[in-house]
């Protein structure tokens, strides 16, 4: 799986997952892509730094990624000069938008509390249960792009965490 941050020809930006760069291009040019705040289809890849999957201790200490601030072209990156006062994007949420956030923090909440936390051997891990080599359990850890692009050539079923910033008001 790969995560891609998207911007609207509106400048509006957003992120979304897609199974590989292939599949991306193939829903984009069919304009299946829209944004979600104004549902336009001219959508296009911004610059970002690439996401790994990782545990909930480190995801949670990390730093959320930065939005380039809104211009004229959402392609563009925000310059090392920009201030810390610069302004970044916020939203307001709709109710059934703080509740489908909600519900997806309740999903990670309970993942990460039911599941065994094996660290870098997910993939191991992973594939031991998917072989019948050890008795099936929900785990979560951390793997890399790669191991993750294996996995799912393998039939390995396994989906990312979802991410949330953490919580300010």
């Amino acid at each position: 799986m790969i995560r891609y941050t998207l911007a609207c020809d509106k400048g509006h930006v957003f992120e979304s997952w897609f199974q590989n760069s292939a599949a991306y291009d193939k829903q984009v040019k069919a304009s299946l892509i829209t944004c979600p705040v104004c549902n336009s289809v001219k959508v296009e890849k911004t610059m970002m730094a690439p996401g790994v999957l990782g545990t909930k201790k480190k995801r949670r200490d990390a730093p959320s990624p930065q939005m380039p601030p809104s211009s004229p072209s959402p392609q563009t990156p925000p310059s090392p000069q920009q201030s810390a006062n610069a302004p970044s994007p916020v939203a307001m949420m709709t109710p059934q938008e703080r509740d489908f956030r909600n519900k997806l923090k309740e999903l990670r909440d309970h993942l990460t509390k039911n599941a065994d936390y094996v660290g870098r051997k997910f993939p191991e891990e992973a594939r031991k249960m998917h072989y019948g080599e050890t008795e099936h359990r929900s785990i979560y850890g951390e793997a890399t792009p790669e191991q993750a692009k294996d996995l799912h050539e393998e039939g390995i079923e396994f989906h990312p965490l979802p991410v949330l910033p953490d919580e300010h008001n």
